[in-house]
């Protein structure tokens, strides 16, 4: 079965049905991910502190985020936009994501001409937050979202980026069904979903059809991130750790041949979560990249298998 042959089959029988076929297949077109750096990463240190490790971590740029994960978006508000912008000429460095939680899908226009200023290509938000949806109910609020997102993807458009929604609990994108119909009704160029897996714990399994049914067009970001208790609980750094590739139960192989089979051209980015938020994944940051180093290898060693 080759790639085309493969993408037929999503369209004819679903990516569920066809699945254990396609991720059988073979395909040899070349794959490799665009990694961005996670702030988050670092907690709350001083951009100054992260932008020397950039160079060492194999990404492309950042990804800015904000309380309570960071404060680096906080501390570009406070230096100035030029004076990042100088200090990202100064380290050979791109600001290409920033994530605006907080801000809500609705509240990302302060963002755009920061982001526009910067060369940024994508600005991540949540999508709103609902009771809990079930069947034709989830459709129906996908559906009115997508339709709700069009003119902020127009103006996202306007300056050169995409908004991208992150799936999380207790939101309109959270279950697998509400980001497959998101992929069924979204056309807008500039709107795409950021892929958390960390949230599909429950269906750890259908991460590989939400992939193929997404498609590259509608995936703009994933997260190389899985459910870890320590994401909610203070636990030791050792369970602390296993929400990164390699220490968990997620297939990254499974999930690199599905990104493969799309073409995948968006980021793709190493990260977790620390209880409580803005605390760094380790104390230094030289042990960081060395730590964002290790899940990349354990990652890129699974695309190399392929």
């Amino acid at each position: 079965m080759n790639r085309r042959d493969c993408l037929k089959s999503i369209s004819a029988t679903g990516a569920a049905a066809a699945l254990p076929g396609l991720l059988s297949a073979q395909n040899d077109a070349k794959f490799a991910f665009k990694y961005v750096l996670a702030s988050t990463m670092y907690g709350n240190m001083k951009l100054s502190r992260i932008l020397p490790e950039l160079e060492h971590t194999g990404c492309e740029g950042l990804d800015i985020w904000c309380k309570p994960h960071g404060t680096q978006r906080e501390e570009i508000d406070k230096m100035g936009v030029d004076s990042f912008a100088a200090m990202l000429k100064n380290y050979d460095a791109k600001a290409l994501v920033f994530t605006c939680l907080p801000a809500g899908c609705y509240g990302l226009k302060p963002e755009m001409p920061v982001m526009q200023k910067l060369g940024g290509k994508i600005i991540v938000s949540s999508s709103p937050s609902v009771e809990i949806l079930k069947g034709s109910e989830t459709r129906a609020a996908v559906k009115k979202l997508i339709e709700e997102m069009a003119p902020h993807a127009d103006e996202a458009a306007e300056h050169g980026l995409t908004i991208a929604l992150k799936n999380g609990p207790g939101q309109v994108l959270s279950s697998p069904e509400s980001i497959l119909h998101f992929g069924e009704f979204n056309r807008h160029p500039s709107l795409g979903i950021a892929l958390a897996p960390q949230y599909l714990k429950k269906d750890i399994l259908r991460i590989p059809e939400i992939i193929l049914e997404l498609g590259n067009r509608n995936l703009s970001l994933i997260y190389l991130q899985e459910h870890g208790d320590g994401a909610f609980h203070k636990l030791q750094k050792t369970f602390e750790l296993e929400q990164l590739p390699g220490r968990g139960t997620l297939s990254y192989s499974v999930v690199a041949k599905a990104l493969k089979l799309i073409e995948f051209s968006g980021y793709a980015e190493i990260s977790m979560y620390t209880t409580p938020r803005g605390l760094p994944a380790l104390e230094d940051s030289e042990q960081i990249t060395e730590l964002i180093n290790e899940s990349r290898i354990y990652v890129d060693n699974c695309v190399r298998n392929l």
